[in-house]
């Protein structure tokens, strides 16, 4: 069943460079990342934890776990949606993040929903 419930959370991302906090002198770039999670499922389903990889192009990891998002462990009903938005700091211009949440059904049972990868990365470097 999990396999089932997995399949129907959809997790779609918008991602936006923020000149006006990033310091490319001091290699330091932010990015802002809207999330909007939507239950396509017929059961309730909460969001209980998240994980996500941040990569930046040098290579570098940074692993990210967290009970909730933004402070909240949303209960997402079916047919709805949840949206957020957060932000990562690289040191590069270019970087990927992926993840997963942790969810929990209606009845209890532990699922996880994945995150695809999505890239972040300053207007006009990737084509």
């Amino acid at each position: 069943m999990s396999d089932l419930k997995r399949q129907n959370i959809q997790v779609n991302v918008d991602t936006a460079y923020i000149a006006s906090s990033s310091e490319p002198e001091a290699a330091r770039y932010v990015f802002a990342y809207s999330i909007t999670i939507k239950n396509n499922g017929n059961v309730e389903a909460q969001l209980v934890s998240r994980h996500w990889v941040i990569t930046d192009s040098n290579g570098k990891v940074q692993e990210v776990h967290g009970e909730g998002v933004v402070g909240e462990q949303p209960h997402i009903q079916p047919g709805e949606s949840f949206e957020y938005t957060s932000g990562a700091v690289l040191e590069t211009s270019v970087g990927a993040m992926q993840g997963s949440y942790d969810m929990m059904d209606a009845d209890g049972e532990k699922f996880t929903a994945l995150i695809p990868t999505f890239s972040l990365s300053i207007p006009r470097t990737l084509h």
